[in-house]
Formats: structure tokens, C-alpha cells, sequence
């Protein structure tokens, strides 16, 4: 008898998974006929709502479609009754980094008091908002900021960014640009730059689009300038 059960279980278990790739196989057919400018489909999944698929396009791009792949659509996917933005958290999931994986000799660091804590930070040098946060930043101590220069606010951004990571001292030509408006000395012609273009392309990657981002050893990341109170918290947290 158990054999039996075991049987029709593998054999349900085996149509499903059939009917899945089946249905998974009809999405892709239609969507690349009747919308070839949509990039390759990295991935399609079943979401809470009958009859509605999630598409996941180039990495990190979320949308939604019917079963037969007649309808397109973008946006937020909503649970109402949990009160949870399902394609919210679903990007964030894909767009977390972890602390340990950035790639640190892209950035310089900015070490204060015995620097136990650790923080990333990207910032583009012509960022109001960053220049008010570095202010709230130098009442944070023992700790130690990882500082990416991610100029994404135009060419200009691009030549101070190069200016600063071409001196000897690098967070000091940064402090003293956000802080007191000292600027760094033109870029020498042989300094090696190519990191500032890598930075711009990992930002692009994990959808960092303003200034100031931050990012916490827990992987919390929160964009936009907050306090020295509420950066102090963060750091409790990812200590916790």
C-alpha cells in the first residue's frame, strides 16, 4: 500500500513539475513573438494571484504577466492584507550585497577612533545632500567609512571624483572639498581611474540611484542623508 501511495505521489509530483516547465515554456514563446525588444527572461515564478506569473528580466527588473503571456505589466504587486510590498521586498532581495563581497580598493576609508564599526558609503562630490550628511558624519566615532565615489551627477561629478582619488591623501581631499569647499588639484594625466567608472557600474547593478547611499555590515542599506542619531542606530543594529 505505501508503495502504491509513493507511486502516485512521485507521479502527481512529476505532472506537476511538467505542467510548470510546460507553462513556463508558453510565457517565453509568446512574450519573445509579440514583445522582442524585452530583454531575455532570466526567470519566471508563480506569485500569490491565480493566473499571474512574475518575470524577472535582465538581473534585477520585475514584471508581471497573465498565463498565456497576452498581457505586460509593471509595478508594484501589493498584499493588502499582510500589508507587504511583495515587489519591493522581491527587489530588495535581489539587489542586496553583502558587506564582506564590495570590492574595497575601489574605495578609500575614512578611520575615526578606533574604527570598529564599519560603514559603506557612496557619494557623488556634487551631492548636496551628502556634503549636509559628511557634516552629521564627523559626530560619529569609533568607526571606519568605506567611502565610494560614485559620481553619477554629471561630467563635472566625473572631474572631481578624479581629482580627489588621484591625491595622496584621499580622505582628506575629500573632507576638505565637502566640508570646506577646499577642491583637489586637477587630475595628473597618468593616475589610474578606472575604478570611479567600476563604482558607477556596480551602483548600476544593485540599483543604487541616489546620493548618499549607505550600506550597514547586516546589509541594511539605507538611501538618503540621515543623522549622526540615526546612522549611530544603524550601527547598533548591525552590531546586534
Amino acid at each position: 500500500m505505501k508503495s502504491i501511495v509513493r507511486t502516485l505521489l512521485a507521479a502527481t509530483l512529476m505532472a506537476t513539475c511538467l505542467g510548470a516547465f510546460a507553462q513556463e515554456a508558453v510565457i517565453r514563446k509568446n512574450i519573445a513573438e509579440r514583445l522582442p525588444q524585452l530583454k531575455a527572461i532570466d526567470q519566471i515564478s508563480k506569485t500569490p494571484i491565480a493566473g499571474i506569473y512574475e518575470l524577472r528580466v535582465n538581473g534585477t527588473e520585475i514584471y508581471y504577466t497573465d498565463a498565456q503571456g497576452n498581457y505586460l505589466f509593471q509595478g508594484n504587486l501589493i498584499d493588502i492584507k499582510q500589508r507587504r510590498n511583495l515587489t519591493e521586498e522581491r527587489v530588495d532581495k535581489l539587489t542586496a550585497i553583502k558587506f564582506d563581497s564590495l570590492p574595497f580598493k575601489d574605495a578609500f576609508t575614512i578611520v575615526r577612533g578606533n574604527g570598529s564599526r564599519k560603514i559603506a558609503v557612496f557619494e557623488d562630490p556634487n551631492c548636496g545632500y551628502c556634503k549636509r550628511f559628511e557634516r552629521d558624519l564627523q559626530k560619529v566615532d569609533n568607526v571606519t567609512i568605506y567611502m565610494f565615489l560614485y559620481p553619477i551627477l554629471g561630467a563635472d561629478s566625473t572631474e572631481k571624483s578624479k581629482a580627489i582619488w588621484c591625491t595622496k591623501d584621499k580622505g582628506q581631499a575629500w573632507q576638505d572639498w565637502m566640508l570646506r569647499d577646499q577642491a583637489a588639484p586637477a587630475a595628473a594625466a597618468t593616475c589610474d581611474t578606472a575604478a570611479l567608472a567600476r563604482n558607477v557600474e556596480l551602483g548600476r547593478t544593485y540599483k543604487i540611484t541616489g546620493t548618499p547611499t549607505l550600506l550597514f555590515v547586516n546589509g541594511n542599506r539605507v538611501p538618503g542623508a540621515i543623522d549622526s542619531t540615526q546612522v549611530e542606530k544603524h550601527l547598533a543594529d548591525a552590531k546586534s
